[in-house]
């Protein structure tokens, strides 16, 4: 698989910079005064300074709300739930949705757990057991 890239809005640099690197453990990769680039395990998220950006809104999945715009990563059982500890363990998070399983016993079945950077972007992380469930239906 290729890496993916994405620009996303943040509403301060080095607030963002804290956050991906020592919250989420993201390598930083080039920057400048206004953005700055991270390595989102192995994906290239780059963060803009646009403190005038728009804030989310909402749609539903599997019965629970959810963030829209959103995004994240889909990570292996195992990655998901190291993750998912080191996130427990603080109390800075901004929790959208706490850890759970959805779509539990059908195609797909993935744990998710949704959080909020310092400006407000929602990010999910998923975790399959069984990657060739990604896309199943």
């Amino acid at each position: 698989m290729t890496p993916f890239h994405l620009a996303f809005p943040v509403r301060d640099i080095d607030e963002a910079r804290r956050f991906y690197r020592d919250v989420l453990g993201c390598n930083i990769g080039r920057s400048a005064e206004t953005w700055v680039d991270f390595d989102l395990y192995g994906h290239q998220m780059s963060a803009h300074c646009r403190p005038e950006a728009a804030q989310a809104s909402s749609g539903t999945v599997d019965g629970h709300s959810v963030p829209i715009p959103h995004f994240g990563v889909v990570l292996k059982m195992d990655d998901w739930k190291t993750l998912r500890d080191r996130l427990e363990t603080r109390g800075d998070i901004d929790w959208v949705m706490k850890p759970s399983l959805r779509f539990e016993g059908q195609p797909g079945e993935q744990a998710t757990l949704f959080i909020r950077d310092p400006s407000g972007n929602a990010l999910e992380f998923k975790g399959f057991a069984d990657l060739s469930q990604v896309f199943a239906s």
